[in-house]
């Protein structure tokens, strides 16, 4: 059960937004993630609670970040209800995309799972809901995804395999590495792992 903490930065001007501290274990049926987010002063700032399935599809999201709150799972899509601070009143969006996604780094392990490209395949389009703090709301947006190769790393127990992404946004045309080992995040943009207390799970083979 790899448990560590990442910080995290703006992505343009490489801020200090503050650091996620998480957790994340495999299992037959799939994957979870739990992290709590703190400020740069360490104050808490919210959490994720994130469970996949074994093809990589969100069963269950629970985000939340200065008072709001978003609860949602793959359904028509992906279905999801999202309540303000206050607690007077909740809304539930639907929209046609494959998964979820947001600031965390747990959002990058879950679309490379339901993605899974091969090196050398064509890049591979989805479509995203993203939940981005402090307020949460909902933005639709595309990207494409390809696996540009895989390393071998030699470590004192088994090889480390880092799998090296290229992700393009498909409307402004941005592009970015996302380096991933297992379930954990080696690097990407406004992501750096500065703690890991143990080895990165490795995923089973999905079923056929």
């Amino acid at each position: 059960m790899p448990r560590g903490r990442y910080s995290l930065h703006d992505p343009h001007d490489h801020s200090f937004l503050g650091e996620e501290h998480f957790h994340c274990a495999t299992g037959p049926s799939g994957w979870r993630y739990v992290s709590q987010l703190t400020t740069p002063t360490g104050e808490h700032a919210g959490s994720v609670d994130l469970t996949l399935d074994e093809l990589g599809r969100p069963l269950r999201l629970e985000l939340h970040a200065a008072g709001w709150q978003v609860r949602g799972a793959a359904l028509d899509g992906v279905t999801w209800v999202r309540s303000d601070p206050a607690g007077e009143r909740a809304q539930e969006g639907n929209a046609a995309a494959h998964t979820f996604t947001g600031a965390s780094p747990a959002f990058l392990i879950a679309t490379s799972r339901l993605l899974r490209p091969a090196p050398g395949d064509r890049a591979t389009r989805v479509r995203l809901v993203a939940f981005t703090p402090p307020v949460l709301a909902p933005r639709t947006l595309d990207q494409s995804w390809a696996l540009e190769n895989s390393e071998a790393h030699a470590t004192d127990n088994a090889p480390l395999i880092v799998e090296n992404y290229q992700v393009n946004d498909l409307e402004t045309g941005e592009q970015h590495a996302v380096h991933l080992a297992g379930d954990v995040v080696l690097a990407a943009p406004g992501i750096e792992l500065e703690d890991l207390e143990s080895p990165p799970s490795s995923f089973a083979a999905p079923p056929s």
